[in-house]
């Protein structure tokens, strides 16, 4: 395998973000506000590369995960540059995903989420941006994982969480609420939240 700086180097973007160009062992995985996400060849790695505005993001999210490194529902941290990171690659499906297929997701998920981010709490972070692409339910296992911490340390409180974990218990486990969501109407409440539509609702 290549070194992780060299395989960063090779990831291009437009002046647009979009990309251009990586090294062929990068498997592309998906992309968020800030970052594009591969996985390193068949390895059990991922690689975070940011875009050139947001570096800054990646040298905040490495030092948290440092933070978070010994516990069991974040991904380890394996290197980290000014524009990259390297975690562990995170077989299963997130949250969104689950409710898109209709894989079942259980209280006990939700209350190792809620363990999760309550170690983060006890050592001085403040989780934030908790979504359901942020937790991921490994396969083969009752298992999850938390990932995308960069905003861990806003100081502005976030009941992104504590809303979902509301929707949860009032809707998702009701015994007809169904258990398989089409994306249009996810990503339709997830805008509709964002908007503060949804608040009489929860």
């Amino acid at each position: 395998m290549k070194p992780f700086l060299e395989l960063a180097q090779s990831v291009k973007f437009d002046s647009k973000g979009m990309l251009l160009s990586k090294d062929t062992c990068l498997r592309y995985i998906g992309r968020g506000r800030s970052a594009y996400v591969f996985r390193i060849g068949s390895t059990y790695l991922v690689m975070k590369v940011f875009l050139p505005e947001r570096t800054r993001e990646a040298k905040e999210e490495a030092e948290i995960y440092r933070i978070l490194q010994k516990h069991p529902s974040y991904p380890a941290l394996h290197g980290a540059g000014e524009n990259y990171l390297v975690i562990d690659y995170i077989k299963g499906a997130t949250m969104y995903q689950c409710l898109n297929s209709g894989m079942e997701i259980r209280d006990e998920h939700v209350q190792q989420v809620d363990q999760a981010l309550e170690s983060a709490r006890r050592k001085g972070l403040n989780p934030s941006d908790i979504h359901l692409h942020n937790i991921i339910i490994i396969k083969n296992s009752q298992k999850i994982k938390v990932i995308d911490v960069a905003r861990y340390r806003q100081q502005k409180e976030c009941s992104q969480w504590e809303d979902i974990k509301k929707a949860y218990v009032k809707y998702y486990r009701h015994r007809y609420f169904p258990k398989k969501i089409p994306r249009f109407v996810l990503d339709a409440i997830a805008v509709s939240y964002k908007k503060n539509l949804l608040r009489p609702l929860i």
